[in-house]
């Protein structure tokens, strides 16, 4: 049953045709009867108002289909670099991946940031170069930018017949034949011939290439082809499979997924060189008891264990909670252990599912993934399992919000209306994070970018239907210090007519950027509990998130204890948490507090005629050009300029607007938060 299994990802950057490609292979699988078409709005994955409203992917959807007697289980996941998170999660519990690449743009740069992502979680790949009809595409520098910017080793599989308005079909350099769509039945009938004479010698030097980057990683290979032996497809195959999984070889494909050309030997591809759960890299664990790691293995007859890797909220059934089972299996009624929660929960049902519909499933097992309906308290990137085998699969890390807007309810009644809906989407969202203001009173919600907030404010004012004004983008800021300080504190206060006392010593210090919050412990004083240092180190955590003097959350600060005095009558843990505390804050004002900002790291796509005022637009927001790669070096451009910059957040607010009216509306940009660096000015 594993062996059959296939749970894959389709990613890529915004616009390159993922969902589109998910599309056509539920129509040719027979999951679907009609293809549905994006720019439409009638995309079965993109199901949200807003996905067909904005013609884009926000929420990753899963999907289960059938091919050659295989089960593929399929998330098209967003390509908007705002929505980072929903690839992340997606990747950490898929076993393979379709990297998807438009024929015009190349390598674009949410590609390479999914493409890192990919990397991180040894998730093999297989690539498809999508859009060959569009005006400028290009299959062959495609693959040299995948190799300059990926670092990645592509081998084309096939080789396209024609391109732009004459791209008509492939060459499958494996089977040597041609291969077209027809057109009368959407694609789904393929007309194979054999390889017209004129094209012979080229088909014959790609597949020369293709045998000799595999001969690079295989000696079977090397061995039949200085042997001068004939390789027959199955062998090749077979020896190219190794070579996906261990992330070898990237091998590419080719095709027009609007115009149904070149999808169902994707779907093969999938089958033929992704692995099964059980050949996958083993999900590492680690056994809270035995307090070592251990690797899972894929067993369904093992104890369950799975992990949350997403969480849905649905108005009927609650939380829907997508589980990637590691071992075991789980059933319908089932009690479920919250490894992490130290929390029993019962698996009321389980369903598999199709986008935003869904079947009842008899059984969750090790290798598969679906939907568990009745956890209430699992959250994303929670471990469930039994409570005889305490193991926690590993977290996974999502970057820090940093933009934010305000939100205030029309009247009271509203108010815990809007409380309610905002804890909801922060479960669902792991990069949403919604708090009230102290001094203002003001609920704050962050995100990872002004379209990401938009998206959240309009489902909260139109699918959740509450009244509220929401306020402009504020940049979220940090706070750090910039020299050493000492600081001796000490706490007396008495309470409830009992003396607490405390007395501490503490070094403040910057740290480099990026480094993260450090403390350590110096303190020669051995004599106290180790609950009185767990309290010092509760009350500096505790102090780091509430800031210096605006109150935004410290980063890059070192703090070490270096003296600590203590008396058995009177030293509790309420005083030295308190004085650690008071501490901490007293140090950080000494020590010359700064006020960081956030940088984005911008890329800009632009026709030569336009990069001088493009740039210029850029500088004059206080942004910085690292460097420029002119088009003509790549014809994957089409003649585009790329321009890599760093700027400001806070001078980026509307930037879309500036960029189109200077560039007539063809250029094209994103950015993703780079680093912190100190405000000017302050």
């Amino acid at each position: 049953m594993l062996k059959s299994m296939r749970n894959i990802g389709i990613m890529a950057h915004i616009d390159a045709g993922k969902t589109t490609t998910t599309e056509r292979i539920l129509y040719y699988t027979g999951k679907s009867h009609r293809i549905g078409e994006v720019d439409d709005g009638e995309a079965i994955m993109d199901w949200m108002e807003q996905e067909q409203q904005r013609g884009i992917t926000i929420q990753s959807a899963a999907t289960t289909t059938y091919w050659r007697d295989f089960q593929i289980n399929i998330i098209d996941t967003p390509g908007h670099v705002d929505f980072t998170a929903e690839v992340e999660r997606s990747l950490r519990v898929l076993d393979g991946a379709v990297a998807i690449f438009d024929a015009v743009r190349g390598v674009e740069p949410q590609t390479e940031t999914v493409w890192h992502q990919a990397e991180r979680y040894k998730v093999p790949c297989i690539g498809y170069v999508n859009k060959m009809d569009r005006v400028g595409a290009d299959f062959f520098p495609v693959l040299d930018d995948i190799r300059a910017k990926l670092g990645a080793n592509p081998a084309a599989l096939q080789i396209p017949l024609g391109r732009e308005g004459n791209f008509e079909g492939v060459i499958d350099l494996i089977n040597m034949e041609e291969i077209r769509w027809d057109a009368s039945t959407d694609g789904e009938k393929m007309l194979v011939s054999p390889i017209a004479a004129e094209r012979e010698t080229m088909a014959r030097e790609w597949r020369e290439k293709f045998i000799d980057a595999l001969s690079a990683v295989s000696d079977a290979v090397t061995e039949k082809y200085l042997a001068a032996e004939v390789m027959d497809g199955a062998f090749i195959k077979q020896e190219l499979r190794q070579a996906v999984l261990s992330r070898a070889i990237l091998p590419i494909f080719a095709g027009a997924s609007r115009r149904n050309m070149g999808v169902q030997p994707l779907i093969d591809a999938v089958v033929d060189y992704l692995p099964s759960p059980d050949e996958a890299v083993p999900a590492l664990g680690h056994h809270l008891k035995k307090e070592e790691d251990i690797e899972i293995k894929c067993d369904p007859k093992g104890n369950p264990l799975g992990l949350v890797f997403k969480i849905q909220n649905d108005r009927e059934a609650g939380s829907l909670c997508y589980v990637r089972m590691y071992s075991g299996s789980i059933k319908p009624g089932a009690v479920v252990f919250n490894v992490g929660k130290k929390k029993r929960e019962r698996a009321n049902r389980i369903l598999r599912m199709h986008s935003n519909k869904s079947e009842p499933l008899d059984e969750l097992a090790a290798g598969d993934i679906a939907v568990i309906i009745g956890l209430k308290l699992a959250q994303t990137g929670d471990t469930v399992g039994s409570e005889g085998w305490p193991v926690i699969l590993e977290k996974m890390q999502f970057p820090e919000p940093v933009i934010s807007v305000s939100l205030e309810p029309k009247n009271v009644g509203e108010q815990e209306k809007l409380k309610a809906v905002l804890e909801t989407l922060a479960k669902e969202d792991p990069t949403f994070i919604a708090r009230e203001n102290e001094e203002t009173g003001q609920l704050v919600i962050s995100g990872m970018g002004e379209l990401h907030l938009d998206v959240l404010t309009t489902r909260i004012l139109k699918e959740y239907n509450i009244g509220a004004k929401v306020g402009n983008p504020q940049v979220t800021y940090r706070e750090s210090v910039s020299k050493t300080v000492e600081r001796t504190e000490t706490f007396s206060r008495i309470i409830a007519g009992k003396e607490n006392t405390a007395g501490i010593s503490l070094r403040v210090e910057p740290l480099p950027r990026g480094s993260g919050n450090r403390y350590t412990v110096e303190a020669k004083n051995r004599t106290a509990p180790e609950e009185i240092f767990d309290a010092v180190e509760r009350g500096i955590t505790a102090a780091f998130s509430g800031g210096i003097i605006l109150g935004y959350p410290c980063i890059d600060v070192g703090v070490t204890l270096t003296d600590l005095q203590y008396s058995e009558l009177t030293g509790t843990e309420f005083a030295y948490e308190a004085c650690a505390s008071l501490g901490f804050d007293e140090a950080c004002r000494t020590a010359d507090p700064v006020l960081l900002e956030p940088i984005m790291a911008v890329d800009l796509f632009s026709p030569k005629e336009f990069v001088g005022e493009v740039i210029s637009l850029v500088t004059a927001r206080g942004g910085q050009v690292l460097s420029m790669d002119s088009g003509d070096a790549s014809h994957s451009r089409a003649g585009a300029d790329e321009v890599k910059a760093q700027a400001p957040m806070e001078k980026m607010f509307g930037f879309m607007t500036s960029l189109r009216s200077v560039s007539q509306g063809r250029a094209t940009f994103s950015m993703e938060f780079s680093h912190f660096e100190k405000k000017a000015g302050r």
